[in-house]
């Protein structure tokens, strides 16, 4: 069973970055498309940013020029680079692996952003 692993959510100042990383047990990761989800008390749980196994890549609006996606295969690992951050951004923050129609979740890790 794949498990994934996030790290580096944390309380910043609004304008700061942070940078959530997720590291994945499996043994296909390169084959996976790879995304991070966030989700806010009360509602749904949305879709943030996308990389594919080629490294293509796309966001929501709300974060394009801010957020960066990208993978390491190597490392079976896959980043949010979240720059200028803003409170609008507070959420708990989820890597999603997708792998032939079956997908795994993270456990979350929290972003704080303060005014």
């Amino acid at each position: 069973q794949v498990q994934l692993v996030e790290s580096g959510g944390g309380l910043v100042q609004a304008g700061g970055s942070l940078r959530l990383s997720c590291v994945s047990s499996g043994t296909t990761f390169e084959l996976a498309t790879m995304s991070w989800f966030r989700q806010t008390p009360g509602k749904q749980r949305e879709l943030v940013a996308t990389i594919s196994t080629g490294h293509m890549t796309n966001y929501i609006d709300p974060v394009k020029g801010r957020f960066t996606i990208s993978r390491d295969n190597a490392k079976n690992a896959v980043y949010l680079q979240m720059n200028d951050l803003k409170p609008e951004d507070t959420a708990v923050y989820y890597c999603h692996e997708m792998f032939r129609g079956y997908p795994t979740w993270g456990q979350g890790t929290q972003v704080t952003v303060s005014s």
